[in-house]
Order: structure tokens, then C-alpha cells, then sequence
């Protein structure tokens, strides 16, 4: 742990045993307001209640009504999702929104959980433990879910690069990364990095974890069974991550959190992930034995979310004697036993028929577990204290009913301005000299350099069921060896986009990860997201997430395919700023046979035609090229068509299937350029660009518009693959042919690039920013 860490011991956190109620005038400070709950929220939990809460049963409402945990701003328009997803959309889901994490069948018996969650404010104050204990959480979730975690993904956001304490967070976040995963032995085959000043003190860090199961093995989270036992295990519970839901995950920072002068903020929660590795391979083997009835991680909230969601689950009550929990710090309080973030722990409802036999289970393993409660008849979750009634509450009021607030959102004032600012007027190269200098500038930008001082730093082929990872926009794994199936996954946004036009930028974000699946060949199924933004507060602010929200599920409307869970990161912002809109969108795509999956590279045959699927416009408002080169943001976004996407998807697959293609590379940030120089550097093979006549060669080469793709198409194939696209209308062009055996990228009537020189240019910033990378 960095010197930014904050222990057990001197944590700045309230201790929340000596909660006094002051309740004389407006003006006394109240505790309850420490605690992140507004007056009128706790005048309801007293409404509820029918008398004054203790200091454990105010800990427990205050993080379960908690932004993070509540959804209380966002609930209104999240109910989006599910009135505008079909029944057809759903035939292959399994479970959806509401579960810890979405699972769909995928066919021969195999099911796959998959989600993303946010970890961005812990990640701040103390990068190394807040990302690793992100990708910990998000595996759990999996687990949960009674899947075997396969594979993870990091989204991650910085500030600019060139920033003094972007160094920090990223060498901090990077390897927490990379050392949980790692550790864990979990392949990490993707994500995205993007750095723009307005993350500077607000990072964020998204993880997202896939798992796998048999149909039958799904379990939920509930516990029901009058009598059964609630079993709690794994890790020991100790003071760190107290509060993290209510005060680090629901509050705006107001200016410098990462060293001295932090205000009210809980130590963040330590990860152990050779206690999680033991922990899931212990919970699997509880799982194929039948041992449990319901399960549910601890994550955020703690005790308080794993008992009340469980209890409000189930069709009765729960009785918890909370002095059974084994604590790893002295003179815990009952409160902040309920509120701790401790890593690493499970809670299983279990019949009593079978507590020893799961107790002998967690012995094998070496797992600390303990009966710590039982179901019970009626509606009450009862948690004593060394005898001591101090929590006696409905689990529904905890879980479900919290406030939800239908928050005022309005239209900002700038966005007109913002919208009129158009890139129109900007100076553009034009000369084949400007051209080919742009083109350096472009791929060694920050904005679009390689990753590799990133991705180096994570195991990415562990379990040797990665299929592709390495220079792809979408990671596929082969879930079953004797048949080859598998899925991909592709994560996607873009934050510039999504300020100009909301609703359009999510439906961007959208097409652009449900492209770079069906690139590989997999057929598209579900979506996950992470709708990050600031403050629900601000009437801006929820007018840019009521149209992501909106963009995204109409999006998913018209490509078929159902949002099957998320999360929503509000509050992130640096005092009045909020940062970018940034919903992230996960696609899950499916194969029979993944040795049927398409690379993003060239393929092996000489003289391969390059072909350009989809129509490339004058589109640069919100670019790359604005950004890098004008330091530009304004305009509308490119246009975006879901149906011309869902028909390119259709070619892609049919003829991945086909063998039509030997290669593929969709276009997006950075354009055509961008997309031709990594094929070329990932091919390790040359290739001769003959740009289309009559056409300006820097729209050509820069326009981001959407929906267009790169193919490698064997000579032999050309005439079927193009008169596929013909037949199906979707516009193509010959843009070049691939020279193998060549170490030079020709560009006719621009210039040549040696390979060697875009490697160079292409893979040095990073290093030049912060450093070699830590082994």
C-alpha cells in the first residue's frame, strides 16, 4: 500500500458508535447528515421505524439509501430498459436488472454472467488498493452468481497525461489492476484507457469480470426457507471501507483528496486475492456439492447489504447475532461491524441438514466460516449485539424502498454554444506533407498511442482460453475446449461525443462495441453498463443521463439485443465540474467455434484486397484530430445508424463464418489512419493504401464516422465477398492490397511510412509520460 493509504488505525473515518441524535434546531449539527442522509430521509427511517434509530440501524440505512446502493436518483429513468425491452429480446436471458449480475444462455447447456462496475472515487485517495479491490468486488459479483470467473476488463479514465498527478494514479490504479487480476489468475483480455483533463481529480475506474456456468448451476441472491442457516465466509471484518458507499461512492469531492486536508473520508478496503482465489474455488465446490439455498457477496455496504437484500429477497425474516462475526480489529462497534467494506467475504443461506457439510467444505479450504443467523417466520430483520436488540427493522425499507428522487434535469444553457462551436472552421493539412506529419502527430498522441506500457503489466492468456486480446478492440475466450465455443467482449465510449449530443453519444457508444464484436465474427447478445456521471444535484447532469439512458435503451431496442444489467457512478466531479458524461457500454457477443473468429490483422495471402465497408463523411465535430490537433470541442457528434450497424454486423459474422475475410478492423477514434497503421503494425506486414478518387484525402483519412469497417479479403474471395455487400446494400470501396513480406505502409500520393517508424512513433509515449512499466 502507497504512503496515501490510510489503516485501520489512524483511519479519518467517524466512528459511528457514539451516534447522538441532536435534534433541537436546524442549526445543530446532525450526525445522520456525517452519514450522507438528508433530513428528510431520516425523518422517514424514524417514520418506518416509529421511534429514533439506533446508531447501528442509522449506519444501515445511510449506506443502503445511499446513492451507490439505492439508485435513488436514477431509478426513474432506468426504468427505461425494461419498457422498451421485448419479449424476444429476452428469450435468452436468464437473469437481468436487479440480480448482482446479468446471465444469458449462449447455447449446449452454457450460461455467461457478465457486468461492469465502477471503483473511481477509492481509486483517487489510494489507486493501488482502490482498483484492485474494484476488480475483486466485480469478481465476487460473478461468483455470486454460482459462475466460475473466466476473464476481466478495465475502462479505465484518467487526467492529462502530461499532468503531475496523473502519474500517480495511473502507476497506482495500473497495477492494482494488474496485481489482483494477476494474482487471481484471471486473463485480463481488454478495455479501454483514455486520458482527458476533465478526469483530473476524478478517475474513473470500471471493471468488468465474465463467468460461466452450466444453465442448471444459476443461483440468486435470497434467503428463503424458515430455519435455514445464514453462514458468513471468507475474510475476517475489519474497519477498513467504512462508509465507502455513502461517502466516497455518493459524495463530490471538493478539492484535493489524495494526501493531507482529506475531509471526512473512510479508509479505503484492502484486497487480498489469494484469500478471493481460495474463496472462489471453495464457493464452486459449495456450489456443485448443493450446499446452498442463496448467496450474496459482500461488496458495498457490507453486512448491511448482504443481510437486508438477502432477507427482502426471501419470503421471510432474518435473525443475525452480529457479535458471531469474526472481526479482525479491536473494539469494533456493531455499527461499523454492519458498515464495513471488508474484501474478500461471502454470505450463504444454507439448510440445516447440510451446515457441517458445508463447514467441512470451507475447512478443505482453509475458510473461515461462521453460523451467524438463521431465516425466520415474518417480515423483520432482527441483528443483536451481545444480546442486544439494535437493529429491528422491515429488509424491504433497507434493500428496496429506499427514497427514490425523481430529480429536476433541464437542458444546459451551453449546450447551444457548444453545439455552434463547430470544427468547421479549423486550419486542415493538405499537402502530402502536412498529411503525413498529421498522421504521426495523430498515433502518437495520448489520446491514441499504444496501450502496450498498459496491457504489458496484465496476464492476459493465463488458463490459455484467450483466444484474442492482444491488439483487438474485443476479447475473446473459449468457454467450451471440446466444441470451441466462446464469446467476446468489447467495451466502448467516448465522453466527447456524449457532451455534444447525450442520447446520440450512447447510442455511439453502443454501435461502437456491438462493431467491435461482431468484427471478431460473434453474434451480439446482451449489454452491461457504466453510466458515469457527476452530480444528480445538478439539473444539467441529469439531463445528459436521462438521454444516455434513453440513447442506450432505444439503441438496444433496435439492435435486438437487452441491457442485462449495470451500474450507475453519480458524484463524479471535482467541486463544480463535473466530469465528461461517460456511460460505458459492454457488448457480449457468441460463438459456435471460436477457431472461426476473425483477427484484426492482415491475413497470410499476398496481395489481399483491402476493402472499406460503410460511407465515410465529413465528420470531424468532437474528433481526435480536433482535440490533438486544435485542442477543440464542439459541434454534433457523427451520425450514428443502428440499422445500417445491425446490417454490417450481419455481414461481418456471415462471413467470418464463410472464410470471406481473413481480417477485419473497425474505424472509429482516429479514423481510417489509425485503423490501417495498427492492422499494419499487428500484421507485421506491409500494405499499399490507394485512397478513393475524386475524394479529400484528409476526411478520408480522419473523418471518425460511424459504421464503417476494415477488411482483409483474400484475392480468391473478393468477387463473393463484394457482391454479398452489393446484394445487401451495404457501400464498399477498394482502398488497398496488402504486400507481404513488405516493412512499409505506402499511402499513394502521400508518402511511405516504415514499420519500424510508426512502432516507434506509435509505442513511446507512454513510456515517456511515466516511465518503464513496474513488473
Amino acid at each position: 500500500m502507497s504512503s496515501s493509504a490510510t489503516s485501520a488505525s489512524d483511519s479519518p473515518t467517524t466512528r459511528i458508535d457514539s451516534v447522538s441524535h441532536a435534534e433541537s434546531t436546524p442549526d445543530t449539527p446532525q450526525p445522520y447528515r456525517e452519514l450522507g442522509l438528508k433530513d428528510d430521509e431520516y425523518a422517514r427511517i424514524r417514520e418506518i421505524l416509529g421511534r429514533r434509530p439506533t446508531a447501528a440501524e442509522l449506519a444501515m440505512y445511510s449506506v443502503m439509501w445511499s446513492e451507490h446502493c439505492s439508485y435513488k436518483s436514477s431509478k426513474v429513468h432506468l426504468r427505461y430498459f425494461g419498457e422498451t425491452t421485448t419479449d424476444e429480446m429476452r428469450k435468452s436471458m436468464l437473469a437481468g436488472i436487479g440480480e448482482n449480475a446479468g446471465v444469458v444462455d449462449i447455447g449446449g447447456g452454457w450460461a455467461v454472467t457478465f457486468k461492469v462496475e465502477s471503483h473511481n472515487h477509492p481509486s483517487y485517495v489510494e489507486p493501488y488498493q482502490g482498483a484492485a479491490t474494484g476488480v475483486g468486488g466485480i469478481v465476487r459479483d460473478i461468483l455470486a452468481m454460482g459462475a466460475r470467473p473466466v476473464a476481466v476488463m478495465d475502462q479505465l479514465r484518467f487526467g492529462a497525461a502530461d499532468h503531475p498527478d496523473t502519474r500517480r494514479v495511473v502507476d497506482g490504479v495500473v497495477r492494482g489492476v494488474g496485481g489482483y487480476g494477476n494474482s487471481l489468475g484471471l486473463p485480463n483480455i481488454g478495455g479501454e484507457t483514455v486520458f482527458d483533463a476533465s478526469y483530473q481529480g476524478n478517475p474513473l475506474v470500471n471493471a468488468l469480470c465474465a463467468g460461466v456456468m452450466r444453465v442448471e448451476d444459476l443461483h440468486l441472491a435470497h434467503a428463503s426457507g424458515v430455519g435455514n442457516k445464514i453462514i458468513l465466509y471468507g475474510a475476517r471484518t475489519g474497519l477498513d471501507g467504512i462508509g465507502g458507499v455513502s461517502v466516497l461512492a455518493s459524495e463530490t469531492f471538493d478539492g484535493d483528496e489524495s494526501g493531507g486536508g482529506r475531509k471526512k473520508l473512510p479508509s479505503v478496503q484492502v484486497g487480498d486475492p489469494f484469500m478471493e482465489k481460495v474463496l472462489i474455488e471453495c464457493s464452486l465446490e459449495l456450489y456443485h456439492a448443493g450446499l446452498v439455498v442463496g448467496i450474496q457477496d459482500l461488496g458495498g455496504a457490507g453486512l448491511s447489504c448482504a443481510t437486508s437484500e438477502l432477507a427482502a429477497a426471501g419470503d421471510g425474516g432474518m435473525h443475525v447475532e452480529l457479535d458471531k462475526v469474526p472481526l479482525r480489529a479491536r473494539n469494533m462497534t456493531a455499527a461499523e461491524v454492519l458498515s464495513s467494506e471488508s474484501q474478500e467475504r461471502m454470505c450463504a443461506v444454507v439448510a440445516p441438514d447440510n451446515v457441517d457439510a458445508f463447514m467441512k467444505v470451507c475447512e478443505k479450504w482453509d475458510v473461515i466460516a461462521t453460523v451467524i443467523g438463521e431465516v425466520t417466520d415474518g417480515d423483520r430483520l432482527v441483528i443483536t449485539w451481545h444480546d442486544e436488540v439494535v437493529v429491528d427493522a422491515p429488509p424491504k425499507s433497507l434493500a428496496d424502498e429506499g427514497p427514490v428522487y425523481n430529480r429536476p434535469l433541464a437542458r444546459p444553457d451551453s449546450q447551444d454554444g457548444l453545439e455552434a462551436n463547430t470544427s468547421a472552421g479549423l486550419a486542415r493539412p493538405s499537402t502530402p506533407d502536412e498529411l503525413r506529419d498529421t498522421i504521426v502527430q495523430m498515433i502518437s498522441s495520448a489520446q491514441l498511442c499504444s496501450r502496450a506500457w498498459i496491457t504489458e503489466q496484465y496476464d492476459r492468456y493465463v488458463r490459455g482460453n484467450t483466444v484474442l486480446a492482444e491488439q483487438a478492440d474485443s476479447g475473446v475466450i473459449r468457454i467450451d475446449e471440446e466444441t470451441g465455443r466462446g464469446i467476446a467482449l468489447a467495451t466502448d465510449c467516448n465522453g466527447h461525443y456524449t457532451l455534444l449530443d447525450p442520447y446520440q453519444g450512447a447510442q455511439l457508444a453502443l454501435a461502437e462495441a456491438y462493431r467491435n464484436v461482431v468484427t471478431t465474427g460473434a453474434i451480439p447478445l446482451a449489454v452491461t453498463n457504466c453510466l458515469n456521471f457527476g452530480s444528480p444535484e445538478d439539473p444539467g447532469v441529469m439531463w445528459q443521463f436521462q438521454q444516455a439512458v434513453r440513447g442506450l435503451a432505444d439503441g438496444c431496442a433496435t439492435l435486438g439485443i437487452p441491457v442485462t444489467g449495470g451500474n450507475v457512478s453519480f458524484y463524479n466531479q471535482t467541486g463544480s465540474q463535473p466530469i465528461l458524461p461517460t456511460p460505458v457500454v459492454g457488448v457480449l457477443g457468441t460463438f459456435d467455434d471460436v477457431r472461426r473468429r476473425t483477427p484484426q490483422t492482415f491475413g497470410i495471402d499476398d496481395g489481399e484486397t483491402l476493402i472499406l465497408l460503410g460511407e465515410t463523411r465529413d465528420e470531424f465535430d468532437g474528433s481526435v484530430w480536433a482535440q490533438v490537433a486544435h485542442d477543440h470541442l464542439g459541434g454534433r457528434p457523427p451520425a450514428v445508424d443502428l440499422e445500417h450497424e445491425r446490417l454490417l454486423g450481419e455481414i461481418m459474422v456471415a462471413s467470418s463464418r464463410d472464410g470471406l475475410i481473413n481480417g477485419a478492423h473497425d474505424l472509429s477514434e482516429g479514423g481510417f489512419a489509425q485503423a490501417v497503421v495498427e492492422m499494419a503494425l499487428a500484421s507485421e506486414t506491409g500494405c499499399r493504401i490507394v485512397l478513393p478518387e475524386n475524394t479529400d484525402p484528409f476526411v478520408q483519412l480522419f473523418s471518425e464516422s460511424s459504421g464503417r469497417v476494415l477488411v482483409a479479403v483474400p484475392r480468391t474471395e473478393e468477387p463473393r465477398f463484394t457482391s454479398m455487400c452489393t446484394m445487401r446494400g451495404m457501400p464498399w470501396a477498394r482502398v488497398g492490397v496488402v504486400v507481404n513480406g513488405s516493412t512499409d505502409l505506402e499511402i499513394q500520393g502521400i508518402g511511405t511510412f516504415t514499420l519500424a517508424e510508426l512502432r516507434d512513433h506509435r509505442e513511446g509515449t507512454l513510456p515517456a509520460l511515466f516511465g518503464h512499466a513496474i513488473a
